[in-house]
């Protein structure tokens, strides 16, 4: 049974008065004058409050409200059907509603992961054994997704879509001076596709995006949980985990010097093959060199993917987040990788 939807739009200049609207239809025992709100700031995406009961914050609805013209690079209605799929394995929260330009859903207890607790053995060994669960998972029901790398697609997709002007002359002029040339980087990306192909990662159903604010830690419980299902499908292995080694250089001010070592990755990715496998047999160290090289090279996809994609947030996305600033970010760091 699906959640109920609402036809409301919540703008930005309305975002906690909107909030409490939704919230009002699936809480409607609250009482309005005794409810606080929290507005979180860790996405570049959305707008995310949570409303709650004066002194019930364990009890908080969490109010997303999907940025602007977002739908372009998502199909939200794959995404509602992923969380409920997720939610019945008891891996993610559970969609209370969905409205017009966005969805209520739980709160989950735990906090955001940080570029230092990321790093931490007992943290990141929790996160490897968590994305190799996931990537055994079989949700939704099987249809035209499925066993199939989105990556390429969804890259083709941005690429096509990736402005090359701007009405905004000062954008324009800084547009000109950071990124390449379309056709340089449409060639890059044939030659990569081409490579990363050989390698023959397997097909497995990710996340996509497991950047740190997307990974709540519950020290209480050691558990980790991954929300924020936007871009979760069946891709290539190695991406979803060198997408998250990426991430270890945070999203406000990257610093792709904290990149984790070799060290770090052997030992992620031998607890991954651990659960992966379902064995606590030792790892051959053969399949876990191999395992290191393949993500090392997808590592460069996951560069080039959200150049592309910062630089059409970047033409449509109200947020106050220098997009273009990001997309050079990446995509040197592309080059400089390659």
């Amino acid at each position: 049974m699906e959640e109920p939807h609402f036809d409301v739009c919540i703008s930005d200049d309305n975002l906690i008065t909107g909030a409490i609207e939704i919230v009002k239809r699936i809480r409607p025992s609250w009482s309005i004058d005794h409810l606080s709100h929290k507005v979180f700031t860790n996405g570049i995406s959305n707008k995310l409050v949570g409303i709650y009961p004066r002194n019930n914050y364990n009890q908080m609805v969490l109010v997303r409200v999907y940025g602007h013209n977002t739908d372009l690079l998502i199909d939200r209605k794959q995404e509602h059907k992923i969380i409920r799929s997720l939610n019945k394995s008891g891996f993610t929260h559970s969609i209370y509603a969905t409205f017009s330009n966005g969805m209520a859903y739980e709160f989950i207890e735990g906090n955001t992961l940080t570029v230092k607790t990321v790093r931490e053995p007992e943290v990141y060994e929790l996160v490897a054994k968590t994305m190799a669960k996931m990537h055994l998972l079989k949700p939704p029901t099987p249809d035209e997704h499925y066993n199939k790398a989105i990556i390429w697609e969804k890259t083709e997709k941005f690429l096509h879509m990736m402005p090359i002007n701007f009405s905004d002359l000062r954008k324009q002029n800084k547009f000109e001076k950071l990124i390449k040339p379309k056709s340089i980087l449409l060639s890059e990306y044939q030659l990569l596709k081409e490579k990363l192909l050989m390698l023959d990662s397997p097909i497995v159903f990710c996340h996509n995006d497991l950047l740190l604010a997307n990974i709540l830690h519950d020290k209480k419980k050691n558990k980790v949980t991954f929300i924020d299902f936007e871009y979760a499908a069946y891709n290539c292995q190695s991406f979803d985990i060198a997408n998250h080694f990426a991430e270890f250089a945070g999203v406000d001010n990257p610093d792709f010097s904290l990149y984790p070592d070799i060290e770090l990755q052997m030992h992620w990715l031998s607890i991954y093959l651990k659960a992966y496998r379902n064995t606590s047999a030792e790892i051959p160290k053969e399949d876990v060199e191999k395992l290191y090289n393949q993500v090392n090279q997808f590592v460069l996809l996951t560069h080039f993917f959200w150049g592309c994609w910062a630089l059409i947030q970047s033409q449509y996305s109200l947020i106050d987040f220098d997009f273009l600033e990001y997309a050079e970010i990446r995509f040197n760091e592309y080059f400089r990788r390659k």
